[in-house]
């Protein structure tokens, strides 16, 4: 039987993120990530990003300010790219990134900002 929270969870995951991103997800889950890809789409997407609390632009904000914090920059490029997706502009992807700065510190924002600027640059037409 299929769990409705999984089923949520892959729904969202791949309005946020785009089919291209979870289909190459996908395809490159072996037997070590597999269990991993099973809970990120259950609790991250289905569970939290699934909920009706906050909407999508709120949790790219959230999303993007915390990564940018940790210094994951892989993650950021991706959620930056979701960011646009749920409707951020580039600035305020910008804002969220200089607000963060006040909180987390100007080294991080520094390097989440040459990320978001590196990303945005490779969307724009």
């Amino acid at each position: 039987m299929a769990d409705p929270t999984y089923q949520k969870g892959m729904a969202v995951r791949r309005e946020v993120l785009g089919d291209a991103h979870v289909d190459r997800a996908i395809a490159n889950t072996t037997e070590l990530t597999a269990p991993f890809q099973d809970f990120i789409t259950r609790y991250a997407w289905g569970a939290v990003w699934g909920r009706d609390e906050l909407d999508r632009r709120t949790r790219s904000c959230i999303t993007l300010a915390v990564l940018a914090a940790l210094r994951c920059e892989d993650e950021l490029a991706m959620h930056v790219r979701a960011a646009r997706r749920n409707g951020l502009s580039p600035a305020e992807i910008g804002e969220v990134l200089l607000h963060t700065a006040v909180y987390a510190g100007v080294p991080a924002a520094n390097s989440a900002l040459a990320v978001a600027q590196r990303v945005l640059a490779e969307e724009s037409p």
